[in-house]
């Protein structure tokens, strides 16, 4: 058996069993993993929230939720103080009923699913409340045979990765946290291609949500606004010498946070921190992941490659013309971009002549 990774990204986690149904207003799909990955939040939370979402206006008795549910009045109080715990403003009180305050910012299976019908995704959402990697938890699943288009969120990640050996900050509940299998017919040389659509999907996504923001993208995984990073993207892969078997792409989003440890401040933002208004991570996220699907559709069609390429040479301003230092774990490599080869790789041009960095950490210099 042959894992072919891309070069920047090398490591795949261990497998865990899933189990996976078609999501409904009542059971949206759910995962069974490893304590280490994590547990799958009870599909019962997103139902009672759907509940109270379609009954905004009035007051919805225990008895009435727990025929939804299908449990008692009991378990219906135990659920709704989780609810609590998860941040969602839900009044009331067992013997007078319950009414959401406000329209809660969870990226639960029930909220989003509506939001992304006709998707490839809308099937078969996980969402965790803590969880060490998406990613890992995705490759894992997606081994054991998820169906592509299986998405995994969490609201915090206590592991979350980025390239190589870098950690991805995941506070709780302020960003997104997403990652999604794919079986794409190609061969793993492509993936790299694969990566790049996803910033172009991710731009397209911000971009509808606020038409006011400038996004930039930085070869080959990073999304930036004001210079600063503000999403982060992870492409994973299991494949055979000729074809992939599958692929996990991870997408992070900064988008509620007001400040960052000092490590990271320097180089990150914020959708929040850029404009100076908080932000809806269900309208967001829903908007990622209808990005994902057209770009992805796109990709996987005839001759589509070339206008990957194109679209993120065009959309960059790191790719042609900028002088940058390329820091990888060979010599360092300085020069100034001079666009995309064939297979996506960037180009250097250097007092050497030109090269073609393979991956790397790049800045500006």
């Amino acid at each position: 058996m042959l894992f072919a990774l891309l070069p920047h990204n090398s490591r795949i986690k261990q497998s865990a069993t899933i189990r996976t149904t078609k999501s409904s207003r009542a059971k949206p799909a759910t995962v069974d993993t490893p304590a280490a990955y994590g547990h799958a939040t009870d599909s019962r939370l997103g139902h009672i929230v759907r509940v109270l979402m379609e009954h905004a206006t009035v007051v919805v008795s225990g008895t009435k939720i727990a025929q939804e549910i299908s449990s008692n009045r009991s378990e219906v109080w135990r659920l709704i103080q989780q609810l609590r715990g998860l941040g969602v403003e839900v009044a009331g009180h067992p013997a007078t009923g319950y009414r959401l305050k406000s329209v809660p910012d969870l990226l639960l299976p029930e909220i989003l699913e509506p939001l992304i019908r006709g998707t490839i995704f809308a099937t078969h959402i996980h969402h965790f409340y803590k969880i060490g990697s998406t990613n890992s938890t995705a490759m894992a699943a997606a081994a054991e045979g998820a169906p592509e288009g299986s998405v995994f969120l969490a609201e915090e990640q206590a592991a979350g990765r980025g390239r190589g050996a870098h950690t991805w900050e995941s506070a709780r509940s302020a960003g997104i946290y997403c990652s999604v299998v794919l079986r794409p017919n190609l061969p793993p040389s492509e993936v790299l291609l694969l990566s790049l659509a996803t910033g172009l999907a991710v731009r397209a996504a911000l971009e509808q949500v606020n038409r006011q923001l400038d996004v930039d993208l930085k070869w080959p995984n990073d999304v930036l606004l004001g210079g600063k990073k503000v999403c982060g993207t992870l492409t994973e892969m299991n494949a055979e010498a000729t074809r992939v078997r599958h692929v996990v792409v991870g997408v992070g989003i900064n988008v509620n946070q007001s400040s960052f440890p000092k490590e990271f401040a320097a180089e990150a933002t914020s959708l929040k921190l850029t404009t100076g208004s908080e932000w809806s991570r269900v309208e967001v996220t829903a908007a990622l992941l209808k990005s994902l699907d057209r770009e992805y559709r796109q990709f996987c069609q005839e001759n589509a490659r070339p206008s990957v390429l194109q679209r993120f040479a065009d959309q960059s301003s790191w790719v042609r013309g900028k002088p940058v230092r390329v820091e990888e774990n060979g010599p360092t490599v300085e020069g100034t971009t001079e666009g995309l080869d064939e297979r996506g790789f960037l180009l250097v041009r250097t007092a050497q002549g030109v090269q073609t960095v393979l991956s790397g950490t790049v800045r500006e210099r």
